[in-house]
């Protein structure tokens, strides 16, 4: 294998599926990724105004389908007529916002394992009803399908911790702040998944000093990853992961 290639399928992550080919955050990404040789997906998860999980990134619907306004205007049944594909190609005209569970249960059948990263937005009605939503769906997935657990927010990785000790936690940062080892070990999380451009041989090796693994997003160029591979990076989460297959 290359010096420029990741050490196995595992260390790469499609990021909202392979979303340079396929409407991001879609089971049609999800499996376009496990059709390019991905063992994980990177999602994202957020809830409607009754508490549904769905994955999508924005809290908003514009930029993503062929719906308008905020996800806190929505309830449930407000997503049957919602396409989430076609603003991306036509051939993907009809794709479904999916719920997590949904998601969670196409996961199952493709034989993919999960980054799950958790959006907090202001209208969620609180922390523990963000929290615990996604708990209990990750409760009831289909069996065989890992799971990981990141977030941008400490306080939402510090509540998954309390109700299951064995989530696999990463926090996530665009630019590393000045006391992340202590934010780190505060939560506590096993990873950080931090901006490619933030990423250098000094935090691979205090990660590394630390028992922390380090995976970087949003990497689309393998050559710029080559250099890190040694120095212990633990994987990428990229937009086309056949260019890192």
């Amino acid at each position: 294998m290359s010096d420029r290639q990741p050490r196995s399928a595992g260390e790469v992550q499609a990021h909202r599926g392979a979303s340079a080919v396929a409407p991001e955050n879609t089971i049609a990404a999800f499996r376009a990724a496990r059709d390019q040789g991905a063992r994980w997906v990177e999602l994202d998860v957020a809830l409607l105004a009754d508490g549904t999980p769905v994955v999508i990134h924005d809290v908003t619907l514009d930029r993503t389908t062929n719906g308008k306004g905020p996800l806190g205007d929505l309830v449930a049944a407000d997503l049957a007529g919602i396409d989430a594909g076609a603003w991306f190609s036509p051939q993907f005209a009809g794709e479904k916002l999916s719920t997590l569970p949904q998601v969670l249960e196409a996961l199952g059948a493709l034989g993919l394992n999960v980054n799950v990263e958790i959006k907090q937005h202001a209208h969620h009605r609180s922390l523990a009803q963000l929290t615990e939503t996604v708990h209990e769906c990750l409760r009831n997935r289909p069996s065989g399908v890992e799971v990981m657990i990141s977030s941008f927010d400490a306080e939402c990785l510090k509540a998954m911790h309390r109700l299951d000790p064995s989530y696999e936690l990463a926090m996530l940062w665009s630019e590393l702040p000045a006391d992340w080892l202590d934010q780190v070990a505060a939560i506590p999380a096993s990873a950080i998944h931090l901006h490619y451009r933030a990423l250098s041989f000094n935090v691979l090796d205090r990660a590394r000093e630390h028992g922390i693994v380090v995976r970087c997003w949003t990497c689309n160029d393998p050559a710029q990853m080559a250099p890190f591979w040694e120095a212990g990076l633990g994987g990428v989460i990229t937009d086309d992961p056949k260019l890192f297959l």
